[in-house]
């Protein structure tokens, strides 16, 4: 299972890359795994402001249909469009094609509050 050291993590299974106050975020390899193949990504949130922990979008697996959440308070800058025709990549690439939003964070400290690579592994019991 892949679990790059230089992300954070959310216990919703989201990863974050921060990179000054924009932050890169999408489901973990753990995550994609479970949800099985997914079939469709719906985030309509482009442009709105939205807090940690609030729902900004959904994906739709073969199986189950499961909400994404914010893992820290911003705006949605940029949806990953890619995704509308080819939802796969989420399964394919989870960390590098399948990103699904990227933040302005409001407050850049509550990144810190999130999980590193090795407190989630022991979370997902890696």
């Amino acid at each position: 299972m892949n679990i790059p050291e230089q992300l954070k993590y959310t216990s919703d299974h989201e990863w974050v890359k921060v990179d000054g106050d924009i932050a890169t975020v999408g489901v973990t390899d753990f995550a994609q795994g479970e949800l099985g193949d997914i079939v469709y990504v719906e985030i309509e949130t482009e442009g709105e402001s939205i807090d940690a922990n609030e729902v900004f979008g959904s994906v739709e697996a073969v199986k189950t249909v499961s909400d994404l959440f914010m893992p820290v308070s911003g705006e949605i800058v940029e949806v990953n469009e890619t995704l509308e025709d080819s939802p796969e990549l989420v399964n394919e690439s989870p960390y590098e094609d399948g990103w699904m939003i990227k933040i302005k964070m409001s407050d850049a400290s509550e990144a810190d509050g999130l999980m590193d690579a090795s407190t989630y592994k022991e979370h997902i019991g890696a």
